[in-house]
């Protein structure tokens, strides 16, 4: 289950675009000195931001096959507060891990109620995790057979049920995709030092950079997120997992300008390239935020308890007080407050998250936070001495 079997039938149609792919990242040393982005006018960027500067509030959801272990593993706790980490936190054997996916049928998945609480929160758009670290993904994607559509979930599509939840209530839809690939062969772990973080959070090429592992994975991540804005037409693409080492500024921006011809209207975190190298289209905050007002347009996540996928006995809420506080602060000093929620393996968000999520909107209903939006005046790209950024970003602490 860990080898896409679907690729093998769709290389020969491949090869244009990965040729393409190849000469476009080809060029003289002063190019990819100087990666250009596709052009946009600086009214046209703050007329596709528009609606993300005006929303304030979004819910994150992490959800995949790690939702159904909840942090545990055929008896063991995994170490480590971030349950979607479980593969690389107890080290499980690619193939193994995939055997997991034969019980995933998370049947009692409501998109509605998710979005309706969302929108009961106050919150004007919604990110999901298509794909995570982990590889599987939450579609039945045509690349792969590690997804949703080789599981007991089979007939059922959670995207375009939050797709159209989200239209029918009024919130934006986005999808979150990682870069890097637990699963792909393309990728192993680097087993360097002791901490999972740096073991399997720091992916190699399986070649070493010295075939075509990485043109072979370009081309599947491009297909995928191309498959994505076909099937779901996503406001946002939101991306992680991009300070692996073979991951460049010039792949980040290949990848960006690829995305906005397929469509004029989405918009991307700056973690689509090197996230200390890149500002377009908006910065985004892990778990912090800025202490300060800060210019651009840009987000702070932060999770309801300890982890971002379920994780059993993971009771430390954030109350509604700290939420209301959290958004406020983040607003006042220009950002949107991006809020977790982590379904279990039925799909079901926890009681305590919703009660949580619904008095923080009562207290938002109450006491409105008129949020300070930045004035841009310059589209924004790359950070001011990004080649040094970048080196810095390959050493960033992994989290989401």
């Amino acid at each position: 289950m860990n080898q896409p079997t679907a690729r093998n039938q769709t290389w020969k149609l491949l090869t244009l675009a990965l040729s393409m792919t190849v000469a476009a990242n080809m060029g003289t040393a002063e190019e990819v000195a100087n990666p250009a982005f596709v052009e946009e006018a600086l009214e046209a960027y703050n007329e596709r931001m528009q609606w993300f500067v005006d929303a304030q509030y979004g819910m994150f959801i992490h959800f995949g096959v790690y939702s159904q272990l909840g942090g545990e593993f055929k008896g063991q706790k995994m170490p480590g507060k971030y349950s979607e980490w479980i593969a690389a936190n107890l080290e499980i054997p690619r193939e193994e891990y995939a055997e997991i996916i034969k019980d995933f049928n998370p049947a009692q998945f409501d998109a509605d109620l998710i979005v309706r609480t969302a929108k009961g929160a106050g919150m004007k758009y919604l990110v999901i995790t298509s794909k995570h670290h982990d590889g599987f993904c939450l579609w039945d994607s045509k690349y792969t057979d590690f997804d949703v559509g080789s599981t007991p979930f089979k007939g059922r599509d959670i995207l375009a049920e939050l797709s159209k939840a989200c239209k029918a209530h009024g919130i934006k839809f986005g999808l979150y995709y990682s870069v890097l690939d637990w699963n792909h062969p393309t990728q192993v772990p680097s087993l360097q030092k002791k901490t999972p973080n740096w073991r399997w959070g720091r992916t190699f090429l399986a070649d070493r950079g010295k075939g075509s592992d990485k043109q072979t994975y370009v081309t599947y991540q491009k297909n995928q997120l191309l498959e994505l804005i076909e099937k779901y037409d996503p406001s946002i693409l939101w991306f992680d997992g991009e300070w692996v080492e073979w991951w460049t500024v010039a792949d980040g921006i290949d990848l960006y300008n690829s995305l906005r011809t397929a469509s004029s209207h989405v918009i991307m975190n700056n973690r689509v390239g090197k996230r200390k190298a890149f500002e377009a289209d908006f910065v985004c905050k892990e778990q912090r935020h800025f202490d300060a007002a800060f210019p651009k347009h840009w987000e702070a996540c932060y999770t309801m308890n300890k982890s971002w996928g379920y994780k059993k006995d993971d009771d430390d809420w954030k109350d509604a007080a700290t939420v209301y506080e959290k958004l406020k602060d983040v607003n006042m000093k220009g950002g949107n407050l991006l809020l977790n929620v982590g379904p279990d393996g039925n799909g079901v968000v926890q009681d305590e998250a919703v009660a949580i999520l619904l008095e923080a909107g009562k207290l938002l209903e109450a006491n409105p936070i008129e949020k300070m939006k930045p004035t841009i005046e310059a589209v924004p790209r790359l950070v001011k001495g990004y080649k040094a950024k970048a080196k810095q970003a390959i050493n960033v602490t992994p989290g989401i």
